[in-house]
């Protein structure tokens, strides 16, 4: 937000729909509010500049690549310096176009609002307590205008409130407590106007009831948790009272309001209401499709068929290939998928840059056998690009290199795959799924000391990964507490929840160290004896053997240990000689089939033998994370937090004509920059 920004007066928006990104045309008010198309149509474009200028250009504010089970695969960059703990790297520039559009955004509903107060439709069906088309759109607007503070301060800590629409002349900032306490009061004023999901034709591409009380629960839990707040801006925090924890450091420090449960008192009552009010959202517990019998895959499947999921609670829409003119940006799987080094253009598949990398202890460790989240979460092969799958290689770097990968957004499952070009595939950008609500609900449930509760919703996913009851936890008090972010952390991998989650919870710290200790045990043990067990009993080991083999039926899906092709499962490659790049498909043996993936092989022994006279290639892995092990456990993995109980610092810095303009009033804090 420049100060144009804050003193930006609404030019409104006419467009064919909300995924138009064209430029504005000016309209009174009285044209805007003359029918609910037509105040659609501002909200549509509010829609739009979140998708197109808010948050993907930095990997989705580096959310999903800052935490104890996600990395960045590059090595030297800065466009993590962020998810490293590193923000002092970052210019001050780094974060303008987050900001700015948050607040264009804010103008523009903060102007609708005003307008559609004075609607004669929308008094009256408030008067009398009924929901329609205008109370939606009122509860849309301030729901929109709700979700863009709470981005704001989420990612900027304290910045200015309340300065939309005026000629801001002197502003200053404002406490993240009480624009929390703003978000919630706004939230809870427009839940009960909206419509829930499935009703007055509401789709999760937008803001619905269920979302609007989900949120609030969140602004909530996010008020209450531990944050990194500023001590250089004397009474900014007014009469919150605060507790803190490890020491002071680029004048802030790692803290949490003492009122802290009263706050989660709030959050339950809200999502639990969000829960209750989710209309047609459903946990999908069931494959329906025969040939696979993973419920959880299929919820990511559907945005492969350019569906919507039955689970989906809020997701960004896109349109494949920018139909009509369209330029919308389908970034999701090109910054967060399973990785491609295909070219731009007419690729099998097009390139797949894949921002997001899994750390090898949490995929070799963590994941409990039978728990069908694994495979469908993660990946060890991506593709050529020329119809080939191919092992990733942990080099640090891009597309094949960096690692191994998420595999949840796969362009390859898409039928067909979208080759024309890359970031164009029409698949939607994900933000809230009822998994994630139920867990956050059981989260605060064991926080207030209602265990049983907290132990059904948790079971209940579980469930659901696991296919059976077997598999049910049973804990009380902290370590229940602990079981539910350790669960949180398998479920939603990748979906820029952890790293969240840990700050929130207090554990940044401690959980950053302890994986780089974890890293470089597994490390040594690479470097001494040429493998490193995990305590559930999968290895690691400096190489596996690989083949390239015929499947009539190249992607793959459920793992089937007996066949080295098809385990670990849910990889492959789309049959791209059925698509229009079929010219570029090479060769017949598109699959490749691995062997000492989970145990050690001697590569001295007579099975290493017997693999590469059977046409196996001894190759590296474990030993190339020991060539990178600055890298791996070091440089990459979360460094910021390098001197001990510091605390950690994730904010973006606010742009320099804010600061410039402020008469002194505004400077970024947390040692980001100033200039």
């Amino acid at each position: 937000m420049y100060i144009s920004a804050l003193a930006l007066s609404l030019s409104f928006v006419q467009c064919s729909d909300y995924l138009d990104t064209s430029s504005p045309e000016n309209a009174d008010g009285g044209f805007v509010t003359s029918s609910t198309t037509e105040t659609f149509k501002v909200l549509s474009w509010c829609y739009a500049e979140y998708r197109q200028n808010c948050i993907m250009g930095a990997y989705r504010w580096n959310d999903p690549i800052g935490s104890d089970s996600e990395t960045y695969p590059e090595s030297g960059s800065l466009n993590n310096s962020n998810a490293r703990l590193q923000p002092e790297q970052l210019s001050i520039g780094a974060g303008n176009s987050g900001f700015n559009g948050l607040y264009t955004i804010i103008a523009r509903t903060s102007e609708l609002l005003s307008l559609l107060d004075t609607k004669q439709a929308f008094i009256d069906a408030r008067e009398k307590g009924q929901v329609n088309d205008w109370t939606h759109l009122y509860g849309e607007a301030l729901t929109m205008k709700a979700f863009c503070y709470f981005e704001l301060v989420k990612h900027y800590g304290d910045v200015p409130y309340g300065y939309e629409n005026t000629a801001a002349t002197d502003y200053e900032l404002n406490s993240r407590f009480d624009i929390y306490d703003n978000v919630i009061s706004m939230l809870k004023e427009a839940a009960p106007l909206m419509y829930k999901l499935g009703e007055g034709s509401i789709t999760a591409e937008r803001f619905s009831r269920g979302f609007a009380e989900a949120l609030c629960g969140m602004a909530a839990l996010y008020s209450a948790g531990w944050q990194t707040v500023r001590t250089d801006v004397p009474g900014l925090y007014g009469d919150v009272q605060l507790e803190t924890k490890g020491k002071e450091e680029y004048k802030s420090i790692y803290a949490r309001r003492t009122d802290y449960l009263d706050y989660y008192k709030i959050a339950e009552y809200y999502l639990d209401e969000a829960v209750k009010n989710r209309g047609t959202a459903t946990l999908v517990t069931v494959d329906d499709r025969g040939y696979a019998n993973n419920p959880f895959q299929r919820h990511f499947q559907y945005a492969h068929d350019l569906q919507i999921s039955p689970e989906s609670i809020f997701e960004v829409g896109n349109i494949q290939g920018g139909q009509s003119g369209q330029t919308t940006s389908s970034e999701y799987p090109y910054a967060f998928g399973r990785p491609s080094n295909g070219g731009s253009n007419q690729a099998a598949p097009c390139k797949s840059f894949a921002a997001l990398r899994v750390i090898p202890t949490f995929y070799y460790g963590e994941f409990e056998e039978g728990d069908k989240r694994r495979d469908a979460s993660v990946t060890v092969t991506g593709s050529n690009g020329d119809g080939n799958e191919a092992m990733l290689r942990f080099t640090p770097g891009n597309k094949l290199d960096g690692g191994i990968a998420i595999n949840k957004w796969d362009e390859n499952r898409m039928n067909p795959p979208y080759t024309t070009s890359q970031r164009m595939s029409g698949i939607n950008w994900p933000v809230l799924r009822l998994a994630d609500l139920l867990l956050m609900q059981a989260e605060v449930k064991a926080e207030l000391g209602k265990d049983g509760e907290a132990l059904a919703i948790v079971n209940d996913i579980r469930r659901r990964a696991f296919g059976d009851d077997s598999h049910a936890i049973s804990a009380s008090g902290e370590a229940l507490k602990e079981a539910i972010m350790q669960e949180r952390k398998l479920e939603l991998l990748g979906e820029g929840t952890r790293r969240w989650d840990l700050i929130r919870s207090g554990k940044f710290v401690e959980r950053a160290l302890a994986v780089r200790a974890e890293m470089t045990e597994m490390v040594n043990d690479l470097q001494t004896k040429g493998y490193h067990e995990f305590s559930n009993g999968n290895v690691i080991s400096n190489y596996i053997w690989v083949k390239k083999v015929h499947l009539d039926s190249p992607l793959t899906y459920d793992a089937d240990k007996s066949n080295p092709a098809l385990y670990p499962g849910w990889r492959g490659q789309f049959d791209y000689r059925t698509t229009d790049v079929a010219d570029k498909v090479v060769g017949t043996d598109n699959n490749l089939a691995i062997k000492g993936l989970f145990e050690y092989i001697d590569p001295n022994g007579a099975e290493a033998k017997a693999l590469e006279a059977d046409g196996y290639t001894k190759t590296d892995w474990g030993a190339t994370i020991v060539k990178y092990a600055d890298h791996y456990c070091n440089s990459n993995l979360l460094p910021g937090v390098a001197a001990g109980n510091v605390p950690p610092r994730y904010y973006w810095p606010m742009p320099f004509e804010v600061l410039s303009k402020s008469k002194g009033k505004i400077t970024n804090g947390y040692g980001l920059a100033q200039e």
